[in-house]
């Protein structure tokens, strides 16, 4: 679904919610079986299925005994999702952020609402894939915000963007409790979604991406503009101050072989790639695995919602007066110890492993967030979006991985958690890696973005105009 720019989940947590829905256990019993707990009875021999919730898809398409076509679902979304960053992202590069956000935005709602008529599975399964894949606007709408906003106020400013993620949640727990009916559900979603068409007319493009496309008086013209709101002149030889450093490609493959000739960007990339898959598989899967904690399913996965709103603030201080390289190493290490730790909680102290595991969840979204915003700042302005679009998707293998992990409890209830430790554990490693950057110019060249960590960046044109507006 498509969202305007709140939090990595990263537009995904509608992902999260319909997948973390779809893991729970259904009562379902077959008529004709004198067995009242059949949940595991397959089709074979069953003449019809009594289901406990009759308005669900699960009901509506007869999934009773067939687990893998409702988990189905879950990961159709995000293999979907996965391919679809890579276009988005590289058309957003090639086209304007403005024009990716309209367009695809506009074609998720289309593709929602198609879903809500569909008339059998496999259609329904078709249109999750294909919304999924061209109708999420949250990465070029995230690197849209982080590019035309002043460097001293860019992270406050997605970071209150980001309040927008929680909030959906925590809205999406409550339209499932109160719209029963999966058709009725997804329409009440996605017609919104439809609006985002006017974007094309209100919204401003890039003025960073305008001027690496060599169009430096629509760049200009945007920043006079932004400067007249604010009631700030700028110099009249603006035009003068803003120039190209570089030619820049223009398709995916070959802004993936101008940023892979660099040894630094190489590994960059890699260590990148873990993060995302990590975040996307811890954080995801403690979502999925949420709703079998004690309760009701729609009151926790709104409760994490709500949780992660005080955790938002808190993570955009740390990040505003320090760096993003020591944050991110403790919030991956922290994760990891909670997460190791939980399944060893006695039984009778249930509330404490709650605690932890609602705290865990926390460390997986702070790590979500600083991913997110510090895969954004390691990258030249003409590749970043490509290459946060293409760690982005990798990083869904985590996301296809995250539903099954709720099979392991089979084996140990203990063990989902142990895993998302361990996964959390390696990431902090690697994390050692990496450049240490904070609040300073986006890299605009190559050039820049290797000498991250080095020295501060000296962007004395677009920065430092957008910067004074």
């Amino acid at each position: 679904m498509a969202w305007p720019p709140c939090s990595q989940e990263e537009s995904v947590v509608y992902g999260q919610f319909k997948v973390a829905f779809s893991a729970t256990p259904m009562w379902q019993k077959c008529v004709n079986n004198t067995d009242n707990s059949s949940s595991n009875v397959s089709n074979n021999g069953c003449v019809q299925w009594v289901y406990e919730n009759p308005n669900s898809l699960v009901a509506e398409f007869q999934l009773a005994g067939q687990e893998w076509k409702r988990t189905l679902i879950g990961t159709m979304h995000n293999i979907g999702y996965m391919v679809g960053l890579i276009i988005v992202g590289s058309f957003s590069d090639r086209f304007g952020r403005k024009n990716a956000v309209a367009i695809t935005a506009t074609l998720g709602g289309f593709l929602g609402l198609a879903k809500s008529f569909s008339p059998s599975y496999w259609l329904y399964i078709a249109l999750e894939f294909a919304e999924a894949t061209f109708g999420d606007c949250y990465s070029p709408a995230y690197i849209l915000t982080t590019e035309i906003v002043s460097l001293k106020d860019r992270l406050k400013f997605i970071s209150i963007c980001k309040v927008g993620c929680s909030l959906s949640g925590i809205a999406l727990s409550v339209a499932a409790w109160q719209v029963p009916y999966w058709r009725t559900l997804l329409r009440v979603l996605y017609t919104p979604a439809l609006l985002f068409f006017t974007y094309k007319i209100f919204l401003y493009e890039s003025p960073r991406w305008l001027l690496i496309k060599g169009d430096r008086k629509k760049a200009a013209d945007i920043l006079i503009a932004a400067a007249k709101k604010n009631k700030i002149e700028l110099s009249s030889k603006i035009l003068e101050g803003l120039t190209v450093d570089e030619a820049k490609p223009i398709n995916f493959l070959d802004v993936v072989k101008s940023t892979f000739r660099s040894n630094k960007l190489r590994g960059r990339v890699a260590m990148c790639l873990v993060w995302w898959i990590t975040s996307a598989f811890v954080s995801h899967g403690m979502s999925i695995n949420s709703v079998f904690l004690s309760g009701s399913k729609f009151i926790n996965f709104g409760l994490l919602s709500v949780l992660r709103l005080p955790g938002l603030f808190i993570i955009m201080y740390i990040l505003t007066y320090g760096k993003r390289k020591f944050p991110l190493m403790c919030c991956f290490f922290a994760g990891a110890i909670l997460c190791v730790s939980q399944p060893f909680i006695p039984p009778n102290l249930s509330w404490l492993s709650v605690m932890i595991y609602v705290i865990g969840d926390l460390m997986s979204s702070f790590f979500f967030y600083i991913t997110y915003l510090y895969t954004s700042e390691l990258f030249p302005t003409y590749t970043r979006n490509t290459m946060h679009a293409l760690c982005s998707s990798v990083g869904r293998i985590g996301s296809i991985l995250a539903p099954q992990t709720p099979l392991l409890i089979s084996y140990w209830s203990g063990l989902p958690s142990m895993v998302f430790g361990l996964a959390s554990l390696l990431a902090g490693l690697i994390t050692l890696l990496a450049p240490d950057v904070s609040n300073e110019a986006l890299p605009d060249t190559v050039e820049q973005a290797e000498a991250l960590g080095r020295k501060k960046l000296q962007t004395k044109n677009l920065s430092s105009e957008i910067s004074r507006i």
